[in-house]
């Protein structure tokens, strides 16, 4: 499965929500989503294993899922076509409200990435 299927869905969007902040056991994360079925909850992680974007490790009888910073990298180069567009689009827009003011143009922003 591609990532973008894999993050269309809101819970698995929410479990990688959830692996932002630490890692978790599998039945930890089935707990933290009580409408879904245990075996919902493990096609769930098996989608996002698949689609590279957690990876799981035993320990003891647990299985314990992380963040795969990695599998986000297509999403992440996605958006970032689009990046260099918006600013423009809003550098054009601040020129124009600065113009309507009849102010100065304000400095431009700082702008991150390529």
């Amino acid at each position: 499965m591609d990532t973008f299927t894999a993050i269309s869905d809101p819970t698995r969007r929410e479990v990688l929500d959830l692996l932002y902040r630490r890692e978790r056991a599998a039945g930890e994360l089935g707990r933290a989503f009580p409408q879904v079925s245990q075996p919902g909850m493990s096609r769930h992680l098996r989608i996002l294993r698949e689609a590279g974007l957690v990876r799981v490790r035993k320990q003891d009888r647990h299985r314990v899922y992380s963040l795969h910073w990695e599998g986000l990298a297509p999403v992440e180069a996605w958006i970032s076509k689009y990046r260099g567009f918006w600013e423009t689009e809003l550098d054009s827009l601040e020129a124009f409200l600065d113009s309507r003011k009849g102010s100065a143009p304000r400095a431009k922003r700082r702008r991150h990435g390529p």
